[in-house]
């Protein structure tokens, strides 16, 4: 008799094993800002709508405290996308080098090819020159796609009528805007999202990692005229100059090197109606990402792909406007180096945000760990699984570390907690920051030569140190260069 049982249950479990299909695996829908700091509805400021950023975060958690590792386009991208630290990398500027420097990393979207996927990318990843590189490669990597796509808009074509405050700079690095009455199509960041729909909608037997690389807000800010409606001019404001002035008193000067030549702005003779008209195209440009952003999750809904797929939203780095007279990215300040991330993962907490303090580097880990994928061992980061089940989790307490590098000769390092962020300049010999997040999110008094926290100082210190892993010939002074060199 029981023999008779085992061997029908043995029989059952054979033919439920037949039967049944293997699980199927995520899709990933990796969407990409350009310069986007958390000047935003859903990150509470109630002027820059966000509709549809709005709705992936209820569909998801919203990271409140996620940094980048150095705040600048290239660095920043190729550590997210290998999952290590620009020290590491060896790549701190815009150079097209990551293979040359490391030519067999395994980048992420390398990874899900390699794991059956079909991995493909429309616009900006990688670094690209805006709008110089719009409509080529740049400085992509190929082994990272099986196909990639490089639309230009008017926003490339018709650079010719971008109205310029900045004269003696390129249009990369510039305060400049155009609002043309036209259709979001027209513009590269909507035919970007054009084409990851196209992607996702045409039929294939693998799953997909597709990247959609918006190349806005980075400057030229152009975005149609009815993004820029959003936003009346006489609502926009400029933080107070004298009072940006004293804010920056008690500041290492090596911390703001790139900005005290022009200040404020960065620029000579800008004036501050031209910051306002700039921050309100920023604004426009935000929008106009949120709604390429709100087209792809209608693309997802339409095609049932909601609950088969992970979507991660997320920006290189910050940004200022005007904040300490300061504009751009390339600072330790936390309006530079914080960004927005939400994830929105099936079967995962919904519609919360968390205060833990995480890095784009954690991407990698996460994404490879949610979709059943080995990646690499030496991954410097770690996977965000335990926030994504329980966002108030007591298991996670990694801080995030940043950098700048400027040249051999000056940079620096950042560590952030919940509470405070410390920065050393030239491991302390240029200068040290301590603020206190808990009282002062905006970083007005630096703590740093205050006694009362230097036993703070000495523990955050030693947290950091192990991170200051930037190679020698990054720290020397550069040789001088000579007509054999030149």
């Amino acid at each position: 008799m029981n023999k008779t049982i085992f061997l029908v249950g043995l029989l059952s479990l054979l033919c439920a094993l037949v039967d049944a299909k293997p699980q199927e695996k995520y899709n990933v829908l990796f969407i990409a800002a350009d310069d986007l700091n958390n000047d935003l509805e859903v990150y509470g400021d109630p002027q820059v709508k966000t509709p549809h950023l709005n709705r992936l975060a209820k569909m998801g958690v919203r990271f409140d405290n996620a940094y980048c590792q150095q705040p600048l386009c290239g660095p920043s991208r190729a550590s997210l996308m290998t999952g290590l630290r620009p020290d590491t990398l060896d790549m701190h500027t815009l150079k097209h080098e990551l293979r040359k420097k490391n030519p067999n990393v395994v980048t992420l979207g390398q990874l899900f090819r390699k794991n059956g996927y079909f991995s493909a990318r429309a616009g900006k990843i990688y670094h690209y020159g805006n709008p110089s590189q719009i409509g080529t490669d740049a400085n992509d990597d190929p082994a990272t796609w099986d196909e990639r796509y490089n639309p230009a808009g008017i926003d490339k074509k018709q650079e010719d009528k971008i109205i310029r405050y900045s004269k003696n700079k390129g249009l990369g690095i510039s305060m400049a805007w155009w609002d043309p009455v036209s259709r979001d199509e027209d513009h590269t960041d909507g035919m970007v999202a054009t084409k990851i729909i196209e992607l996702m909608e045409k039929p294939r037997d693998r799953p997909f990692f597709l990247a959609a690389g918006f190349f806005n807000p980075h400057c030229p800010y152009v975005a149609p005229k009815r993004y820029f409606d959003l936003y009346p001019l006489d609502k926009i404001t400029i933080p107070d100059l004298e009072e940006a002035k004293r804010d920056l008193k008690d500041v290492p000067p090596m911390a703001i090197q790139r900005d005290t030549k022009n200040w404020p702005y960065y620029f000579k003779d800008i004036t501050k109606e031209q910051a306002r008209k700039c921050k309100q195209a920023y604004y426009a440009c935000n929008s106009f990402v949120d709604a390429q952003v709100g087209r792809l999750l209608d693309a997802l809904e339409r095609n049932k792909l909601l609950e088969k797929t992970i979507i991660i939203f997320w920006s290189d780095h910050g940004y200022f406007l005007g904040e300490k007279g300061l504009w751009y990215k390339r600072k330790a300040f936390e309006r530079s180096v914080r960004m927005p991330l939400i994830i929105a993962a099936p079967g995962f907490t919904k519609n919360k945000a968390t205060q833990k303090t995480v890095e784009l580097l954690d991407l990698y880990p996460t994404l490879a760990d949610l979709c059943g994928l080995k990646a690499p061992e030496n991954l410097e980061g770690a996977s965000l699984r335990p926030i994504l089940v329980d966002p108030k989790t007591s298991s996670w307490d990694k801080p995030a570390v940043s950098q700048v590098w400027h040249s051999p000769r000056a940079w620096g390092y950042s560590i952030r907690t919940e509470k405070w962020r410390y920065t050393e300049w030239l491991e302390g010999k240029a200068g040290r920051e301590l603020y206190d997040h808990s009282t002062d999110p905006n970083e007005i008094k630096n703590l740093a030569m205050d006694p009362a926290y230097f036993r703070t100082i000495r523990e955050l210190s030693k947290k950091l140190k192990p991170y200051v892993q930037l190679k020698p010939h990054k720290r020397k002074k550069a040789p001088k260069r000579t007509k054999k060199n030149k």
